[in-house]
């Protein structure tokens, strides 16, 4: 993923800073992890597991 859309997201429940492993985004604060689907994050609650 693009490092600079990567240093622009948040995870949207805690607003944590978040990182990308394997091919899901990992909030680094509460550890929701939010997949990413044919190269887009689908950073939501709902989505979140």
């Amino acid at each position: 993923m693009d490092p600079d859309l990567m240093a622009l997201l948040v995870c949207p429940a805690c607003r944590g800073p978040v990182q990308e492993q394997d091919s899901v985004i990992v909030c680094q604060s509460c550890g929701k992890q939010y997949p990413v689907r044919e190269g887009i994050p689908v950073m939501l609650v709902e989505e979140a597991s």
